[in-house]
């Protein structure tokens, strides 16, 4: 099954590296990665470092007031190890309060800053270099280089400008501070420089202190100040309580060839990297069930081949929606649900010629605010890294003197008595950002990749993971094939149906819509900006050749301003 095979006209080429390469949808970030790199950093450090420059030059995407999820490869012992960075409702916050507040909705309002869970980004920057970080590299080093780009300022990207300007008036809105987060009192276009000196103070502060810079003392204190004034609920004790935790990946062996199977790695629950697993292993048993043909004789983005997909994807999103939570209040049951036999029960309810009228429990949402990128170092280890605001810039309120925006992930939790993911005090919310590693059987490591985009994301993991796997696309071929997303928006939201509407990415034919509409499939197509909904990805892959030297292959999503760099 190999997974490189170049066969495949891309709009972008590949890029290669024998010692190191940075993936990321900011090219001055992935220049932050290069240069600890450089520095004798390794892939956690390098990751560290290009988060944190994300933060500077794609606010509207990521940021210290937000969460991130990290899986990362030791080539040494050949363990993927996994770290959940994702913070918990205060321990105040019930859903008996939130009704009391006139908060009558399924979910917490995005802009209502209840939804604003304890912000789990740095902690977990300060875990990732403490479990997985060379020593070479100290913490102010790794995050000098944002530290100049907000004080120096940078030119701001077309993509980036896009998005910044949609949340223009929600960031003057959220707080009394939103000039801290544009130019001028507004949002920068493209190519103008932005600088960010109260977000490089705030750097400094944890490049000096560590965690305590940001949840303890003056930062801590703002941010509270600042969701307390607005009524909500969290304390100065549920921020400096929060720790990362350490977990164990989960995964699921992939290939009808016994000889020639995968392992595709993903964070477990709280996150929805379940759902992914979950499509993989029902597309395997609806082929090893005959009903369809091995993908390998399917043609790519046919019909067949699209309704397949999103049938598979629509059994495991009705099942995880409804299971994933956060595992210290509910047990989720992640070996059940991946086990061949569930799966190849679910996939009995597959129909080669019509969708699925009769999935209940979630139903997905879309957003493409997330950010995404990959790591590799010359001793060939590896780091798959997302972090995410959720929306944008999430509630867009920012504390006082702190230049970063606060995130809503707490508008994931279900405000519905006996819900698995209902609100509870300190509790973590179902979470959509997943970052994925692919090795083969014997742990060898094959990729490190992801797709950004909220619900979007298995979705995203699953297309990528078929177009190289059974079409032998090259790794930026891969990302640029066109998409299709389940979409969310579609029909009642009473309904706890998993949509049937799919969004298509232009360069779909025409024949191949209207054959998905004689299968029940409401469909749409989308072109030009609008194509984020279909997520922004970065893939890292590993060479095996002749001269048994090390060689990374990357790919950047074209849908990003991001590009593929290394050495």
């Amino acid at each position: 099954m190999n997974i490189l095979n170049l066969n495949f006209q891309s709009r972008r080429s590949v890029v290669y590296g024998t010692h190191c390469i940075v993936s990321s949808s900011q090219p001055l970030a992935c220049q932050a990665g290069l240069e600890i790199l450089r520095k004798g950093g390794n892939a956690a450090d390098a990751a560290v470092a290009t988060a944190a420059a994300l933060n500077v030059t794609e606010p509207c995407s990521c940021g210290i007031g937000g969460d991130c999820f990290v899986l990362y490869y030791n080539n040494q012992t050949k363990k993927i190890s996994s770290l959940n960075g994702s913070g918990r409702s205060p321990k105040n916050l019930t859903l008996d309060k939130l009704r009391q507040m006139g908060i009558e909705e399924k979910q917490i309002p995005f802009n209502n800053l209840n939804a604003v869970t304890v912000p789990g980004a740095v902690d977990a920057f300060i875990e990732t270099i403490k479990l997985f970080g060379s020593g070479n590299v100290t913490l102010n080093e790794i995050f000098n280089p944002a530290i100049r780009l907000a004080e120096e300022g940078y030119p701001v990207s077309e993509i980036t400008a896009h998005s910044w300007a949609l949340s223009e008036q929600a960031i003057k809105q959220a707080s009394d501070n939103g000039n801290d987060m544009l130019r001028n009192g507004k949002a920068p276009k493209a190519g103008q420089i932005m600088t960010m000196p109260k977000l490089a103070k705030t750097l400094r502060e944890i490049a000096d202190k560590g965690r305590d810079g940001f949840y303890k003392g003056p930062i801590a204190e703002a941010i509270v100040e600042l969701i307390q004034s607005k009524g909500g609920l969290m304390t100065l004790e549920d921020l400096s309580e929060h720790r990362s935790t350490p977990v164990e990946p989960i995964s699921i062996s992939y290939g009808l060839n016994d000889n020639q199977r995968i392992r595709i790695w993903e964070c477990p629950p709280n996150g929805q990297g379940l759902v992914a697993l979950m499509a993989i292993g029902i597309l395997e048993q609806i082929q090893k069930q005959n009903k369809i043909p091995s993908l390998e004789n399917v043609e790519h983005n046919s019909a067949e081949y699209l309704h397949v997909l999103i049938e598979s994807l629509r059994l495991a999103f009705s099942d995880a929606t409804y299971f994933v939570c956060d595992p210290d209040f509910e047990h989720v049951p992640v070996q059940e649900l991946l086990s061949s036999t569930y799966l190849a029960k679910r996939a009995e309810n597959f129909n080669p010629i019509s969708i699925n009228k009769n999935l209940k429990h979630g139903k997905p949402v879309n957003s493409s605010d997330t950010v995404y990128f990959a790591v590799t170092d010359s001793q060939g280890n590896a780091c798959s890294f997302i972090f995410s605001n959720y929306t944008g810039f999430g509630t867009a309120a920012i504390p006082n003197n702190c230049g970063f925006t606060l995130h809503n992930r707490g508008s994931n939790f279900i405000l519905e008595e006996g819900h698995p993911n209902c609100i509870q005090p300190g509790k973590r919310p179902y979470h959509t950002i997943i970052p994925s590693m692919i090795t083969n059987e014997n742990g060898d490591l094959l990729a490190c990749y992801g797709v950004m985009g909220g619900f979007m994301q298995p979705q995203g993991h699953l297309q990528v993971l078929m177009n190289m796997v059974h079409y032998h696309m090259n790794v930026q071929a891969a990302l640029d094939a066109p998409r299709f997303c389940i979409d969310a928006s579609y029909g009642n939201s009473t309904d706890d149906n998993i949509p049937s509407e799919v969004l298509l990415e232009d360069g779909i034919s025409e024949e191949v819509i209207e054959k998905l509409k004689s299968y029940g499939h409401h469909v749409r197509l989308v072109k030009g900006v609008h194509r984020s909904i279909f997520g922004r990805g970065q893939i890292i892959a590993k060479i095996d050749n002749d001269e048994n030297q090390l060689v990374w292959t990357a790919g950047s999503d074209p849908r990003a301003d991001g590009h593929a760099t290394g050495y």
